[in-house]
């Protein structure tokens, strides 16, 4: 007994050495891990990629080929090809939709400057603003455009510094993006090579106790992830349909353009909505202001619905966590790493809380053993 607190408190000792040095160093500790995963990000983006599309292939590969027996060797390129296809195909047809409408509403609105020009200055007269004070106004906007002239010409080398460092993130975020699709197609042509690759290393380095606990854990990961996209991409669907029926109802341009936007973008949990909403509400509104007005009041309701009943139903249920859970994750999500941490915090507070929640059975069951045999 003595012997058992002894290795507890040199434990809680190593412990609570652990944690001072990382509440001392934590800036470092945090700069380091930014710098690791920048490095590692490619391989990230390709694990990130190779998930997507290992969802949509099993499913092809399980539903599709099942009346036919075709070995593995066949069936996994068709099926990779297939999905990579799909995939690509659903961005080139939302690109095909969105650029000509906003070529259209650009040269819309050029082609109504003059008649906005003339409509805003029949409304100043209207509230009695006098010619004078128009032409003082035009001045001021007049001295304002040779200011920026101005100052753009005084601060051309920052500017220039400035929009190289945004065209370097660009060509990094594409290469990193090109090297995780060509790692994630490699992936998922020999997840099961790769998969037992694993396997052998930690049934040579682990206890096998453990390294059953880390299968558990993975299957666990692995379903709740591909739920989650599952789920996802059924409520992107809802909210594209409902966005469209709206938008016919209230009689809003671009109907299908918008709609197949702001399903698309909903894939962002809860508040991807409202990014598609943004280019929604700038076609409608070179069109008329007025109902650009309606469309943003229409989205909020429609987010309202997504957000309080529809996502936490539909994903929640497919990752298993409550609806109340799904909500406090995506925010927590959200103000920890931004669009990155609301897209993750779902499915991983989903498995935290199935560990929880199987830990906690497991206790308890314990718990009553104890207190039947002592009852005894």
């Amino acid at each position: 007994m003595k012997s058992i607190n002894i290795k507890d408190i040199k434990k809680l000792i190593i412990m609570a050495i652990v944690l001072i040095f990382a509440f001392i160093y934590i800036s470092e500790i945090w700069s380091f891990v930014k710098f690791v995963i920048k490095i590692f990000m490619p391989f990230i983006i390709g694990l990130a990629i190779a998930f997507v599309l290992n969802v949509l292939m099993n499913t092809i590969e399980n539903k599709w080929f099942k009346k036919w027996k075709v070995s593995i060797k066949v069936k996994r390129p068709i099926s990779l090809l297939i999905s990579i296809t799909l995939v690509l195909g659903f961005i080139v047809l939302l690109l095909l939709l969105i650029i000509p409408n906003l070529q259209n509403t650009i040269s819309l609105f050029a082609d109504s400057i003059p008649i906005y020009s003339r409509n805003l200055q029949n409304l100043l007269n209207s509230w009695g603003v006098n010619t004078d004070i128009i032409s003082e106004i035009k001045e001021i906007l007049d001295s304002l455009g040779n200011t920026l002239a101005e100052y753009i010409q005084n601060h051309s080398n920052q500017l220039i510094d400035a929009t190289l460092g945004i065209a370097s993130n660009v060509v990094s975020g594409f290469v990193n993006v090109t090297i995780g699709f060509v790692f994630a197609i490699y992936f998922l042509a020999q997840k099961e090579k790769i998969a037992g690759q694993f396997n052998k290393v930690m049934d040579a380095y682990i206890p096998k106790k453990r390294v059953n606990k880390i299968k558990e854990i993975a299957h666990l990961a692995n379903k709740v992830f591909a739920n989650f996209v599952s789920g996802q991409c059924i409520e992107a669907i809802i909210i594209g349909i409902l966005c469209f029926i709206g938008m016919v109802i209230l009689r809003l341009p671009y109907a299908s353009t918008i709609s197949v936007l702001v399903g698309f973008t909903a894939l962002i949990p809860v508040f991807g909505a409202f990014i598609g909403t943004i280019f929604g509400a700038f076609l409608i509104f070179m069109v008329n202001p007025l109902q650009a007005i309606i469309f943003i009041m229409f989205i909020i309701i429609l987010q309202q619905l997504e957000g309080n009943l529809i996502y936490p139903k539909v994903v929640g249920k497919s990752v298993g966590l409550p609806g109340i859970w799904v909500l406090v994750a995506v925010t927590l999500g959200a103000s920890i790493n931004g669009v990155l941490g609301m897209l993750l915090s779902v499915p991983i507070c989903s498995i935290l809380y199935s560990i929880l929640a199987t830990n906690v059975k497991y206790r308890l069951d314990e718990k009553n053993k104890t207190n039947k045999k002592v009852q005894a």
